[in-house]
């Protein structure tokens, strides 16, 4: 696929009706040969709309007209890139919490939470959020949370009584983040698309509540590095691997590496990816509106909803 497509693809499958303003600027970037001309400069890995975008977003090309952000696009590049380059797309949207919760809840606990791809670890607190399901509430049990995640669900979803007891959060990433540094912070806030003023607020309140106890978050290939965590989980827990939005970034054979590494330990596997992402449950997943991106929430391998990417739609079509 080339840049321009790419861009396009980032308009009308992710960002239309989610920010107007990356819509527009996505589709002239898509249009504008000497924009694209620089942006091709930069790794095929590393021309990501999203990272691209996030990267000058946080070296100030902010302006709303696309003619002046463009200019600041072009006279701020080098150090735009050098960020695209060392940085990646990380985004730790906590509202995917909201649509893992009902396969989490629905596992014997205690649980030991293992998420690969962690960033950093937001989504390891599923227990420490609160839940509007429609008309059912759901919260901690010290009371309501500084988070709360609104999901509209279809279909029968199995929505707990409770939240899930968790006594074990560990997470692996290529560069874990750490919440109590700024740069951090300031990075995660970046790849919150402009005009989603509620996920910044909620990404911040998310912060609040890991920085006052850190999950167990190392560095390294989630592939080589998520046996350890395994085995390191407390024996009387269930142990969970899950990721949100990750293996897309893996080749083919990674992914396929991974599916065989994580069969093969004791523990649940609970993915939320892309429909193309793991093609081995495609057949399981009933007609769907194509034109729009959603992810595939699986346990064990068996699909058991279609998720809005951040989190804000669950559509439940398993039987049970």
């Amino acid at each position: 696929m080339d840049l321009a497509q790419r861009f396009r693809d980032f308009a009308v499958r992710e960002v239309d009706d989610n920010s107007p303003l990356y819509y527009r600027r996505a589709l002239a970037i898509a249009e504008d040969s000497s924009v694209l001309a620089l942006l091709s400069r930069l790794p095929v890995d590393r021309q990501q709309p999203n990272l691209v975008l996030a990267a000058a977003r946080l070296n100030g090309a902010n302006a709303t007209s696309y003619r002046e952000f463009r200019t600041q696009l072009i006279e701020r590049w080098s150090v735009i890139e050098a960020t695209a380059r060392s940085h990646r797309t990380q985004t730790n949207e906590v509202g995917r919490a909201a649509t893992l919760l009902p396969v989490l809840a629905g596992l014997r606990g205690p649980l030991a939470l293992i998420e690969v791809g962690a960033s950093a670890g937001l989504c390891l607190y599923p227990d420490r959020f609160s839940y509007r399901y429609g008309t059912t509430m759901l919260d901690p049990s010290d009371g309501e949370s500084r988070v709360l995640l609104p999901c509209a669900v279809t279909g029968a979803v199995p929505l707990p009584a409770a939240l899930p007891e968790v006594i074990y959060r560990a997470g692996v990433d290529l560069n874990p983040l750490d919440v109590t540094d700024q740069h951090s912070r300031d990075w995660l806030e970046a790849l919150v698309w402009p005009g989603q003023e509620e996920r910044v607020t909620r990404l911040r309140a998310a912060c609040e509540i890991v920085a006052a106890d850190p999950p167990i978050l190392v560095s390294g290939d989630l592939n080589e590095r998520v046996a350890e965590l395994v085995r390191a989980a407390p024996a009387d827990s269930t142990v969970v691997v899950f990721h949100s939005a990750v293996l897309t970034y893996l080749s083919p054979e990674a992914r396929q590496q991974f599916r065989t590494t994580v069969r093969s330990l004791p523990c649940h596997w609970i993915s939320q990816e892309g429909s193309n992402v793991l093609p081995w449950l495609s057949g399981q997943l009933p007609a769907r509106d194509t034109e729009r991106a959603r992810m595939v929430v699986a346990l064990d391998e068996v699909a058991v909803a279609f998720a809005d990417p951040h989190g804000r739609s669950l559509g439940w079509f398993a039987s049970v």
